[in-house]
């Protein structure tokens, strides 16, 4: 019997969810699988995975295949490191103590650079947010002057001005346009 080691997807559709498993290679993909290894969720930033370390070693020493995605995953959290460096315990090139070791610092090293990324990732969030915020903060401002603005026009607008003198003008001009009006009515009636 060939075992893998592959994902199996779960979670709904375009929010993928996936678990780690080994299993059969003639079953299905979301079949019967031998044992769950752990999770994988793309959907993060950074993608979180969460695997067992020490199950998934055990499956590859034991001859399982990964899949280039479950390869990359197991990659990605030093399984295939701890594979590896088991290997060169087995044949003396290492010590136990030696092999434990080199893994430590790799793993310290990996969480630090997933760290940083995490940080970078929040300040990145942190700025873009800060330039919204500052964009939104211009246009408010702009929006008080012209409503400012406005309100002051409307307001000299409706202030009375001392203009009788011109009323009464305009006033005397309509009367004496008002009967010429008139009379061109009768000549067009005629």
């Amino acid at each position: 019997m060939s075992v893998k080691i592959r994902l199996q997807r779960h979670g709904k559709k375009g929010k993928p969810f996936y678990w780690v498993v080994a299993a059969d290679a003639r079953s299905k993909r979301d079949g019967k699988y031998l044992e769950k290894i752990g999770t994988y969720n793309p959907n993060t930033n950074p993608a979180t995975i969460d695997l067992n370390l020490e199950s998934a070693v055990q499956w590859l020493h034991n001859g399982a295949q990964p899949t280039d995605t479950a390869r990359a995953i197991l990659s990605y959290t030093g399984a295939l490191l701890k594979h590896h460096l088991d290997g060169g315990i087995r044949k003396g090139a290492l010590t136990q103590e030696q092999a434990d070791a080199k893994l430590a610092l790799w793993l310290e090293t990996k969480a630090g650079k997933i760290d940083s990324k995490k940080l970078g990732l929040t300040t990145a969030q942190a700025e873009v947010k800060a330039k919204a915020l500052k964009a939104e903060q211009d246009v408010n401002a702009k929006r008080l002057a012209a409503a400012a603005k406005a309100e002051a026009d409307l307001i000299a607008a409706n202030t009375p001005a001392p203009v009788e003198e011109e009323v009464t003008e305009v006033e005397a001009s309509t009367e004496e346009e008002a009967p010429a009006a008139e009379e061109n009515n009768e000549e067009t009636q005629a």
